[in-house]
């Protein structure tokens, strides 16, 4: 039978399916994208199979597309023909005259197939589309209300493993947030069994519901037919004539009332009078069965029915009742059952019911018939769902949203696998709905710290942007770096995208790329998020975003490595990276490179707008001229005046080139205030011929964030340096560093320790001529420069490395320093 058009390509019969009332047919195309053609995806057709089942009355024939054979055969194992994102086509043709009627538990399912022509010719025609939707999915034909075929098929990813790594995708979803995968009605759905749990979701409840609500109310039935029940002892005062035989409570009664004894002819012989009582208590039994195992199951009824209104309700809340909403069919299920509780509690032999006042555990709730199953099924109803077994359905959200779940949940493995966590409350869920989602709030985030340079690392979840001027962004993962000396983060966007391009051979992406990897409209997003994405500093705007990469779902790492995308990364810091549950090596190495770089990589690595580098260059050469103080006195009148002679012998070589001017204080002048602690922009210059000096001049003079202490060291006369190491040190020999190398191994120690001690071939800076060592005297590390390499010392072990390591090759240095501070 040719349902479409010849136009669409390798579209083939699917399933075709023959009762005595009917024929069923599906048609589409049995592989996905990522093939060329049929021919193709069979010669790689992965090794699995997909389940197919149809159940129903009087069913003549089941035929399924086999792959290997290009026909429909009688069904048998066959490879998945069925794939997300795929549009199948359903036609169900009657052979008499009796209306048919397709159902789905889905809603847009069962709008999606509709009655087509007049009767009594009508047939059912429609598409079945699972967008991004995996697993199983059962529909059934119905006639005249009955169920007369039930139809169940699987449905399979098409850009992951199926066994591999989807299913474990969800494992570690629902391993870090219980039930996260879940979502409350889908296409598609998986199996399910119970499990413990305190935090069970309406989805879950809604599947059990469904499942063993017959069974709970069934059992009650069973109760209310055969009721466990009690003999109730009652006391009743009767006249005397009438009296029986006394328990304990009627002989207590009569001794103390001696006045209610009369003499009587027929009495009690009592000290030689015949005595009978004129009143006392009969022993009356009577069948009660207000006992605690039915006051308890009646207790169970309560709290089921008032469970099943809540659910209704947050049924009817999750979209406008009124207005087409889409779950009214679960609506009115959940509205029965909630009916068939409320009938049973208004019956006379459940009003008859006490409530129950106390905890109740006997064997009766155990082992008797109908309390037994009653007690087991409410245990049931009150438990969550994990994914395996078939003991219920249970729908899972789609593969994009779970992917976008994962990823960031993935990342904070792989930084707690290596970093210290110091956030604990690190994934927020909001529970308040049908089904649980992750928190998307500001404070959806894990905080780590780096064990050895004790930088913070924090992973958000989807952080807002803020206020910006042009448009909010809400990336789905971003990692902030901050960085020992530095007062802002570095910051890098990882955006989940559940898309990839398979290049198929001819298609524009093939001829431009080669190989399979991220849409070029996701990379054009990461650059839209780095340009966008900026901060208010005064009156200017900086964009904080070093990097933004695109996770997409592949898994063949290796020969990623040779696509464009993947290289452009290490030119622009824009890309892409391959990431599934059994491919993150790629993601690994990138993110431990990102933590041990030093400031000063990020910072090279960043793209600058043209001109900036020239107006960086221009301000990190800008040269202080420090100028040793005498006396206080010299000190106030420099500070009144902004004047300040210098003597010719103070002149020190390069200090015309100089832009500002630092004083130093020596200890043995100043004390504890000895140092530098202050300086001014140089605003003129006389030269002073008479006196043998210079007259200089400055603008208001400026203190420094922190004192700069000699710590051993002085300056005789006078000395250069840079303005940025002067802001930057806080020991004076820490100002000497004049070239690359010093300054780089100097930052590298900065990140594992502020107690950095300079040692220096002279105790005047102005007469020094070279660092002879570092050493961090909180860690215990010393190094020692030598002509052509530097050497480690530690307690627990040395090493060295060259000159052109430490400035080319700083990570391999950070990790050898780090691998010396772990060892034991």
């Amino acid at each position: 039978m040719d349902l479409l058009p010849s136009g669409a390509a390798d579209e083939r019969e699917l399933i075709e399916i023959e009762t005595d009332l009917f024929s069923l047919y599906i048609k589409g195309k049995p592989y996905h994208s990522r093939y060329e053609s049929l021919k193709q995806y069979k010669a790689i057709q992965p090794h699995e199979s997909m389940y197919f089942s149809a159940n129903g009355q009087a069913i003549e024939s089941v035929k399924v597309f086999d792959v290997n054979e290009e026909k429909l055969m009688d069904h048998t194992s066959v490879p998945p023909l069925f794939f997300e994102n795929g549009v199948y086509q359903l036609v169900v043709t009657p052979k008499n005259q009796s209306p048919l009627e397709f159902e789905h538990e889905h809603p847009a399912l069962r709008k999606a197939v509709s009655k087509v022509g007049k009767h009594p010719h009508q047939i059912l025609m429609g598409n079945l589309s699972f967008t991004n939707e995996v697993g199983y999915t059962t529909f059934s034909i119905l006639s005249e209300g009955k169920k007369q075929l039930e139809v169940t098929l699987e449905v399979f990813p098409s850009k992951l493993s199926y066994k591999e790594d989807y299913q474990q995708l969800l494992e570690e979803v629902n391993e870090e947030v219980y039930n996260l995968a879940y979502h409350f009605v889908k296409k598609t759905y998986l199996g399910a069994t119970t499990t413990q749990t305190v935090e069970s979701s309406w989805t879950e409840f809604y599947r059990l519901l469904t499942k063993y609500i017959q069974q709970f109310t069934q059992a009650v039935s069973h109760i209310e037919n055969q009721p466990h029940h009690q003999l109730k002892k009652e006391h009743r005062l009767v006249r005397g004539d009438m009296l029986k035989r006394q328990d304990t409570k009627g002989l207590k009664y009569l001794r103390k009332r001696p006045s209610l004894f009369e003499e009587a002819p027929n009495g009690i012989p009592i000290h030689e009078q015949k005595m009978m009582p004129a009143k006392g208590l009969n022993i009356q039994k009577e069948l009660s069965y207000d006992t605690l195992e039915n006051r308890f199951v009646k207790w169970m009824m309560v709290r089921l029915s008032h469970k099943m209104n809540s659910l209704k309700r947050t049924l009817e809340d999750s979209h406008n009742y009124y207005q087409n909403n889409p779950y009214q069919y679960m609506i009115k299920l959940v509205r029965d059952m909630e009916l068939s509780i409320q009938k049973k509690l208004s019956s006379p032999f459940w009003r008859l019911i006490g409530k129950l006042d106390r905890s109740v555990m006997t064997l009766v709730l155990q082992m008797a018939s109908g309390y037994r199953e009653a007690y087991q099924t409410y245990l049931t109803l009150s438990r969550g769902l994990v994914l395996r077994g078939e003991l219920a359905r249970l729908s899972v959200k789609d593969v994009a949203t779970l992917y976008e779940y994962w990823t960031f949940l993935k990342l904070g493995q792989i930084l707690a696998s290596k970093y210290k966590m110091i956030s604990q409350d690190i994934i927020k869920v909001n529970r308040d709905g049908l089904f649980v989602t992750l928190n998307q709030s500001k404070m959806a985030k894990r905080v780590f710290r780096h064990p050895h340079t004790n930088e913070k690392i924090t992973l958000h979840f989807q952080k807002h942007s803020g206020i910006l001027p042009t448009v909010r962004q809400k990336p789905d993962s971003m990692l902030s770096i901050e960085k020992v000396g530095k007062d802002h983060a570095y910051e890098y966007i990882f955006d989940a995208k559940y898309r990839v391009d398979f290049a198929v051979e001819g298609s524009y992406y093939g001829r431009n790329y080669g190989s399979p990897g991220p849409l070029e409209e996701d990379i054009n997003t990461m650059h839209r998020y780095r340009d966008a994405i900026v901060e208010s500093i005064a009156t200017t705007y900086e964009r904080n975003t070093f990097g933004a990469y695109v996770l997409f779902p592949w898994s063949e790492e290796h020969e990623y490595e040779k696509h464009a995308f993947y290289q452009s990364i290490q030119k622009v810091n824009i890309g892409g990276f391959p990431f599934l549950p059994q491919s993150t090596g790629l993601v690994e190495r990138f993110l431990d490179r990102l933590i041990e770089c030093s400031p000063k990589q990020l910072q090279e690595e960043g793209i600058l707008p043209k001109g900036t580098l020239e107006q960086w260059n221009s301000r990190v050469e800008e040269k202080v001229w420090i100028v040793k103080v005498n006396s206080e006195q010299q000190l106030r009148k420099i500070n009144q005046t902004s004047r300040m002679f210098i003597p010719d012998s103070y002149l020190s070589k390069g200090w015309k080139e100089s832009s500002y001017i630092a004083l130093y204080k020596p200890k043995s002048i100043f004390k504890d205030d000895g140092g530098i602690s202050q300086y001014a922009k140089i605003r003129n210059v006389k030269v002073e011929y008479k006196h043998g000096g210079i007259s200089l001049y400055t603008d208001t003079w400026r203190r420094l964030k922190q004192l700069i202490k000699p710590v051993g060291y002085g300056i005789s006369t006078s000395t250069i340096t840079t303005l940025p190491n002067l802001k930057d040190a806080e020991e004076l020999p820490q100002l000497h560093m004049k070239n690359s190398i010093e300054k780089e191994l100097w930052q590298l120690l900065r990140r594992f320790s502020r107690e950095i001690r300079m040692h220096l071939n002279h105790k005047e800076l102005d007469k020094a001529g070279k660092v002879i060592s570092f050493q961090s005297l909180a860690k215990g590390l010393t190094f020692k420069m030598n002509e052509s390499d530097i050497k480690l010392l530690s307690d627990k072990g040395s090493f060295s490395f060259t000159y052109e390591d430490l400035m080319h090759n700083v990570n391999k240095v950070f990790r050898e320093i780090v691998n010396i501070k772990s060892s034991r």
